[in-house]
C-alpha cells in the first residue's frame, strides 16, 4: 500500500513579491529549495498563516541567496507581500517505509538559512 506523507516544508517564510502577470507558480530561493529537498516543477501546498488560504501550485527556481518567495499568476491574488507562509511538499511511499521516514522541516529566519 502507498500513502502520501509529509516530505518537507519551509515553515514561516514571508512573501516577498506577488506577480499577477506571470504564469502561475511560486518562485523560491534556490538555497531554501535545497535545504528542504524541493525541486523545480515540484507540486507544493501553500498555507497562508495571515488569511487562511490553502492552495497548490508548482515551484520555479529563484535566485540563490535572494530570499525570494514570489507567488505568480492567479496565486498572487491569494497572498499579500509580507504574509507568512508554510510551503509543504508530500511524497508517496510504501506504508512500511513511511513509518520510519523523517521529513525535512526548515525554519528560515527572514527567508534565509541560519
Amino acid at each position: 500500500m502507498m500513502i502520501e506523507v509529509l516530505k518537507s516544508k519551509l515553515h514561516c517564510v514571508q512573501v516577498t513579491e506577488a506577480n499577477l502577470h506571470y504564469m502561475g507558480s511560486i518562485t523560491i530561493d534556490e538555497d531554501l529549495m535545497d535545504a528542504a529537498g524541493m525541486i523545480a516543477g515540484e507540486k507544493v501546498q501553500i498555507v497562508d498563516n495571515n488569511n487562511g488560504e490553502r492552495f497548490e501550485t508548482y515551484i520555479i527556481r529563484g535566485e540563490r541567496g535572494s530570499g525570494c518567495i514570489c507567488l505568480n499568476g492567479a496565486a498572487a491574488r491569494k497572498v499579500q507581500v509580507g504574509d507568512t507562509l508554510i510551503i509543504i511538499s508530500y511524497a508517496l511511499m510504501d506504508f512500511e517505509e513511511a513509518k520510519t521516514f523523517k521529513p525535512k522541516v526548515i525554519f528560515p529566519e527572514n527567508n534565509k538559512l541560519v
